[in-house]
């Protein structure tokens, strides 16, 4: 990673996975690992990003991994709080759909 670019998870609110920090290039596969992680301990069925930073189009590309993975499970995932930048992607790429 480079300096300034991280996230960090926290898993303290029941059912939800907060995210908070950079989602891109840099941190994209890394919070893909840790993201299916956390989802997969106990039932937690929402993706908070309301403290997400920044993300480009692989910080949009690992949310919709995760979601597929998740659903591809048996246990969906609702996004909340998504950041503009990354709904514009989304809406652009044609997935917006996926974030709601």
């Amino acid at each position: 990673m480079t300096s300034g670019e991280s996230f960090r998870l926290d898993s303290s609110v029941l059912d939800t996975v907060a995210v908070s920090g950079t989602l891109s290039f840099a941190t994209a596969a890394a919070a893909l690992a840790a993201l299916n992680a956390a989802l997969g301990q106990g039932p937690r069925h929402q993706l908070d990003l309301a403290a997400v930073q920044g993300c480009d189009s692989a910080g949009l590309a690992c949310v919709l991994a995760v979601l597929a993975d998740a659903a591809e499970q048996g246990r969906p995932v609702r996004v909340l709080n998504a950041p503009a930048g990354m709904r514009t992607l989304a809406q652009v790429s044609g997935v917006a759909p996926m974030l709601a």
